[in-house]
């Protein structure tokens, strides 16, 4: 069977040996003290952070050299092992981290390995296939975190960046990373959020608007419109590629009310083949998102 590393790049470094699709080892993590540092990663210079994977790579592979393949998934559009542009890992944008990996790689001793870069909402679609013994069907993933991660299994060429799907023509929705104008993310995204409640915090804003006594009417008009926007992706998604199953997943998906999402996604997918659509939300866990990207990096080997 098949050795490959499967490897996550987001607020996190997490890495794992993948053997017929389940992890065949402990996950190794940087940083790795169990806590949260948000700025530890995008502080660190591309070189240093390429050095830093090749290390965690290493030691998931605990001195096997017949490694086939490693599969990386990490935030940006990523195009021919291209980093072609990463908002969230701003030092990325341009690097050819596919090549630079390969390189670096062979110099621990891992030569002639088959390096695969995806978008890390990518990787979970494919974790979610592969855990789900789905792997033959059409999986797609909302990620709601820092960002919105929009993920698509099986692999097809296109940009794929449906967190940055229009959702809104208002000129003031500004709040996107990206710099775009009505995205999803701008209105969903944790950093969004912030940055449009100066005065609360993403928590403070939903814990006011679900007041049973006293809802806060700024903060009910935002849980609506972020609702909203959900449902508008999700639905353009749908009049694309068909109706079909939707997981949603990230650490804001506690803010997720299903029954509302579903009742806007109803007011806008009206056509009748397109209405056999599913949601389910799902927890957003590593080994997921490894098994993933190492699937993912299989399955691109065997395509050559």
């Amino acid at each position: 069977m098949a050795k490959i590393i499967g490897v996550t790049l987001a607020e996190r470094v997490q890495a794992a040996l993948v053997v017929d699709h389940k992890l065949s080892g402990p996950l190794q993590c940087f940083p790795d003290d169990g806590g949260e540092d948000d700025g530890a990663l995008i502080e660190m210079p591309t070189d240093d952070l390429v050095k830093m994977l090749c290390e965690q790579i290493t030691c998931a592979a605990k001195g096997a050299t017949d490694i086939s393949a490693v599969g990386v998934a990490l935030p940006g559009y990523i195009r021919n092992g291209v980093v072609e542009d990463s908002p969230n890992l701003p030092q990325l944008k341009g690097a050819r981290i596919a090549e630079l990996l390969t390189l670096k790689l062979a110099e621990h001793g891992l030569s002639n390995v088959a390096v695969n870069v995806m978008n890390d909402a990518d990787g979970m679609a494919a974790g979610l296939a592969a855990t789900r013994q789905k792997l033959d069907r059409l999986i797609r993933v909302w990620t709601l975190g820092i960002g919105i991660g929009y993920g698509r299994y099986p692999f097809i060429e296109g940009a794929w960046e449906g967190g940055h799907s229009v959702v809104s023509l208002d000129d003031k929705e500004r709040f996107c990373g990206c710099g775009g104008r009505g995205h999803v993310e701008g209105i969903m995204g944790h950093r969004a959020m912030r940055l449009r409640f100066l005065d609360m915090e993403p928590e403070e804003v939903f814990e006011a608007a679900n007041s049973p006594n006293h809802p806060d009417k700024r903060c009910l008009e935002f849980k609506r419109l972020w609702h909203k926007a959900l449902a508008a992706a999700t639905a353009t998604e749908i009049h694309q590629e068909g109706a079909g199953k939707f997981f949603i997943t990230g650490f804001n998906v506690r803010f997720l009310d299903l029954p509302m999402l579903k009742d806007y996604l109803q007011q806008m997918v009206k056509m009748s083949p397109l209405q056999s659509y599913s949601l389910e939300i799902v927890k957003d866990d590593a080994e997921t998102r490894v098994i993933g990207s190492a699937v993912s990096a299989e399955q691109a080997a065997a395509r050559g």
